[in-house]
């Protein structure tokens, strides 16, 4: 079964990227432009979250403490994506699963959705 993955971003270019690369993967995806479809849950459950942190109007590390306080969805692993170089301590307060730092190479996105969606996988981040 393909594992499903929600890519929340509002930069349309970026999401293509993410479409075009997952796809050819072998993932399912669910591409969302609009971070507010999050709050109302307007998805069906994915086996991965992956978000950008600049999302228009809102901040991806405050969407992602949403998830992670939901019972439903707290389990489901977070990757936070941003070109900020910060972005690893800022997801591990935020509760996110992994982070990927902009610019990165499509096989260390591969690699980090890999380790995220396997069934005995291990957060990134030291607890």
């Amino acid at each position: 079964m393909r594992k499903r993955i929600i890519v929340v971003d509002d930069d349309a270019s970026v999401r293509e990227i993410f479409g075009i690369i997952l796809e050819r993967a072998g993932y399912d995806l669910q591409l969302i432009s609009d971070a507010n479809e999050i709050l109302k849950k307007n998805f069906r459950l994915p086996d991965l979250f992956i978000l950008d942190k600049l999302l228009s109007g809102l901040d991806g590390l405050d969407i992602c403490r949403f998830l992670k306080s939901q019972k439903e969805i707290k389990d489901i692993p977070v990757v936070m994506v941003s070109a900020s170089p910060d972005i690893g301590i800022l997801s591990q307060k935020a509760g996110a699963d992994d982070y990927l730092e902009k610019p990165f190479e499509i096989k260390h996105l591969l690699k980090v959705i890999e380790r995220n969606t396997m069934a005995d996988r291990k957060k990134a981040f030291v607890e």
